[in-house]
């Protein structure tokens, strides 16, 4: 067959490219493009892969390409690369990676035009400028209003000038006909080469004096040539930001059009590093060239923040883990913060590691990539222990006087022996601190990572707990809202007024949360204002940062909360933090649940302490002569980490060894159990599967979430080629398996 016909990838578990006959005059076809095309019996958007002279599919089964979005410069050859290897590496069709990367609103073809129009501005002529203010009516606020947007940004985009006044179009133009303002439309994707818009001439924002350990560290990143990966070991509050602040003022310095990339674990981190690089950046970067990308815009914005960096007029784009996969056409550095937080592994859909993916895109692109912790992975020391990665060290704190707290341990036991009160879970050393702290006007930090007022109401009487219908966990008490939530599946129901096996009255809550200890605290510690930030207070959009704010204004005495406020988080006025629980993560059957600890702890006692104060962390608990309690005491995160590799070197285990975890649910547990031992069966018949040890499969945990059953089993290697080769050769038998509702298989998997 000789014509145009171009291969698809669609968002479909099937690892395959779907050939389609091309006959649309709007545009040549390009790989990186996007498609609208029919699939079955709906229309669907793909990205084409590749464009050939014929297909191999018959032409009586060949279907044509409905529409093309010709306006958006396809993605580039790299970034497919990019997605090839995620979908190659993580056990996924080629769809099921690209597509999902791209904003939602780009997948609705009925959006294309007009996310795509060509975009108009109005700019404000030297005429305008001196004319404007005395030709408005004084009551004229609206108009007044747009006047001065104009005039402090120099120039609007129109849907800027519509969001301040509803009839800007018209006005604007009116001014253009006076002479005061020009008008100019610039064809989507054509200021891909530009810097943005010129800031307005501003003071110079004085960056802080470096220290030498930051100078050496900024200087060693400069420096690099090609593909370098830099471990940024860094105790909490000495300056990570600054040096890649200062990393990236060089690279721009260098080259004005090079893009970077930063990528953060959680949204509520973004505010705060929006603003120190806007603040830093302002003379000489445009708003426009600074974006974030998150889950947590809204679709236009995100969708207009990814194609900033897609056309190449953002500069440097923030974000969280599903920003490792925006296009960035002149990417010329990676920086990854908080390296080792497991939440830049993806836990559903494509469970893809941001961190690794980082690492990798830098190495194909060759160019430097930073990856920054005060308590780095297991898996990132290792790789700088063999000299795969260039550690930089910064083993001060980045203000003069500014020493790492002091942390003390509070033997639980002892204080019972002893007699001494207590208050609802707060010891008595610990409400003193932080009545003395309250007297001084500092602040305090309370860590308890579990929200809710308890996670469990019983009956002592008859043993009853209260257990959510659907999953096999008990439900928990939220106080204020009167009622019992499942935090697995979203059940909710009323707080019963009796047993419901025996009718008796006296049903209390069991263990605390976050509500309960705030609720302690206002009678603890009198008079102290006390702030609860958790995963129930901030479910609001941008509440999380309105209470953020409120503790750096110093409105907030006791701020008491989840790993939300554990880490990244600057509070000048903190200099006590008090850790509540952490006892329950030391005897987990999970191997990474001591360096998960580890890292917690050091993270939020990181906190106290960094503005001068003089900081100390109290820990509660029952086992003050724990190994990881005597390394966070002595902050010897290097210590704990050698100790703990040396113990998985011994135990076999990553990263000594390189894992997947096939998961199956099915309607009953034998189901799901059965599902996997066939699935173990064909795993034997795999010629490469000699190299790969199969372990028994087991339920999970949980085993029921949402009244589906859920098992899994482990499989590793001690060669990751070789589990890459069996994982592969192992899908088709997968495929063809039944009995379960799903299946997937998760490639370096973080949770077993």
């Amino acid at each position: 067959m000789t014509g145009r016909y171009v291969r698809v990838a669609l968002d479909h578990p099937l690892d395959a490219l779907y050939d389609y006959r091309y006959t649309l005059d709007a545009c040549e076809p390009e790989p990186g493009m996007l498609v609208r095309v029919p699939f079955g019996r709906r229309e669907a958007v793909g990205l084409i892969c590749e464009v050939n002279a014929h297909s191999d599919v018959p032409a009586n089964k060949l279907r044509d390409v409905g529409a093309i979005c010709a306006a958006c410069p396809p993605l580039s050859a790299p970034w497919l690369a990019l997605a090839g290897f995620a979908a190659d590496y993580y056990q996924r069709g080629l769809g099921e990676v690209a597509l999902p990367a791209l904003p939602q609103a780009l997948r609705d073809p009925s959006r294309w035009a007009r996310l795509l129009a060509p975009e108009e501005r109005y700019r404000l002529l030297p005429e305008g400028r001196a004319a404007l203010p005395d030709a408005l009516p004084a009551r004229a606020q609206a108009l007044r209003r747009l006047a001065r947007a104009l005039a402090d940004a120099g120039e609007l985009e129109a849907a800027e000038a519509r969001a301040l006044h509803p009839k800007a179009i018209a006005t604007l133009d009116a001014w253009c006909e006076a002479g005061w303002v020009e008008h100019e439309c610039i064809e989507f994707g054509a200021a891909a080469g530009a810097a943005g818009r010129v800031p307005a001439a501003g003071a110079a924002v004085e960056a802080p004096r470096l220290s030498d350990e930051q100078a050496q560290a900024v200087e060693a990143i400069g420096a690099a040539s090609g593909f370098a990966s830099f471990l940024l070991h860094g105790v909490t509050g000495s300056g990570k930001t600054e040096v890649y602040l200062r990393a990236l003022a060089a690279l721009l310095e260098r080259d004005p059009g090079a893009q970077a990339l930063v990528l953060v674990p959680e949204i509520n981190l973004t505010p705060q590093f929006e603003a120190a690089f806007r603040t830093r950046f302002a003379a000489t970067l445009a708003d426009e060239a600074i974006v974030t990308l998150h889950s947590g815009l809204a679709e236009g914005e995100r969708a207009r923040n990814w194609l900033a960096a897609h056309t190449g007029r953002a500069r440097i784009v923030l974000g969280t883990r599903l920003a490792v996969l925006a296009s960035l056409p002149r990417l010329a550095m990676l920086v990854v913060d908080e390296e080792h937080d497991p939440a830049y592994k993806q836990q559903e859909g494509l469970r893809y590691s941001a961190r690794d993916l980082a690492v990798w895109r830098a190495k194909q692109l060759g160019v430097p990539v930073v990856l920054g912790s005060a308590t780095p992975s297991l898996e990132s020391w290792w790789q700088a222990e063999q000299g795969r990665y260039t550690r930089l060290t910064l083993s001060r704190r980045a203000i003069a006087d500014a020493a790492l707290p002091t942390v003390r341990l509070i033997d639980l036991e002892e204080e019972r022996r002893r007699g001494r009160a207590s208050f609802e879970g707060l010891s008595g050393p610990l409400v003193a601190a932080m009545k003395a702290r309250l007297e001084r006007g500092e602040q305090s930090l309370v860590f308890l990572n579990r929200r809710g007022y308890a996670p469990v109401l019983s009956c002592d009487a008859c043993g009853w707990v209260a257990g959510c219908p659907r999953c096999s966990a008990y439900v928990v008490l939220h106080k204020p809202e009167r009622a019992l939530r499942c935090h697995h599946c979203g059940w909710e129901s009323r707080i019963p007024h009796s047993c419901p096996d025996c009718g008796n009255v006296d049903i209390a809550p069991m263990g605390r949360g976050t509500q309960r200890i705030e609720e302690a605290l206002a009678s603890a510690v009198p008079g102290a204002r006390v702030l609860r930030i958790d995963a129930d207070s901030t479910r609001r959009k941008g509440s999380a940062q309105a209470l953020f704010s409120d503790v750096h204004a110093g409105d907030v005495d006791i701020l008491v909360g989840t790993q939300m406020i554990a880490k990244g988080h600057d509070f000048q006025r903190v200099s006590l933090v008090g850790v509540l629980n952490a006892d329950n993560a030391l005897f987990s059957h999970d191997f990474r649940a001591s360096e998960r600890l580890f890292a917690q702890l050091m993270q939020v006692s990181g906190r106290a302490g960094r503005a001068g104060l003089p900081g100390e962390v109290l820990v509660q608990t029952r086992y003050p002569r724990h190994a990881l309690y005597h390394a966070l005491a002595r902050q010897d995160y290097v210590g704990f980490a050698n100790a703990q590799l040396g113990e998985r070197r011994d135990a076999h285990l990553p990263p000594f060894v390189y894992q997947a975890l096939l998961r199956a649910e099915g309607r009953t547990l034998e189901a799901a159990l059965a599902f996997l031992a066939e699935a173990a069966g064909a795993l034997a018949a795999v010629p490469a599967a000699e190299r790969v040890t199969v372990y028994d499969a087991v339920p999970l945990t949980i085993v029921k979430v949402m009244n589906v059953h859920r098992a899994q089993l482990l499989v590793e290697s001690q060669s990751r080629a070789a589990l890459q080769a069996t994982l592969r050769a192992w899908q088709p038998a997968l495929r063809a398996l039944r009995g379960v509702l799903r299946w997937n298989l998760e490639v370096d998997p973080l949770d077993i």
